[in-house]
């Protein structure tokens, strides 16, 4: 996936919003609370870092396809290897998959002020 698809497909996400953190990691969130990085603004091969499920988490890095992310790791997130390590409409399941799962935890009235609930 280019990292303009990932871009698209992540803000056409419900309240999703669009920062550069940290110099130059693009950063992806809902309600404040960061779902995706994708790597440095730039960079020739993105990275992709996402927020997965426990499930999801022991898999990707049993099958070698991600490693525990930097940092975040312990609360299950990924970053995966190479930037085609999964075929795009799997990346595109995880980002959906990672936007879920923070947006979940969000208080009712921020997901209901986003469209989430």
């Amino acid at each position: 996936m280019t990292p303009e698809a990932f871009h698209n497909a992540a803000l056409a996400l419900p309240g999703a919003t669009y920062d550069l953190k940290w110099g130059a990691d693009r950063c992806y969130s809902v309600g404040g609370k960061m779902f995706a990085v994708a790597g440095h603004e730039g960079e020739a091969k993105p990275r992709w870092c996402l927020k997965v499920t426990d499930g999801s988490y022991e898999q990707l890095i049993e099958e070698g396809v991600a490693e525990s992310a930097p940092y975040v790791g312990r609360y299950k997130w990924v970053l995966f290897n190479s930037s085609d390590a999964v075929p795009d409409d799997q990346l595109l399941a995880y980002l959906k998959t990672a936007h879920a799962l923070i947006a979940a935890k969000l208080p009712t009235k921020e997901r209901k002020a986003l469209g989430l609930a």
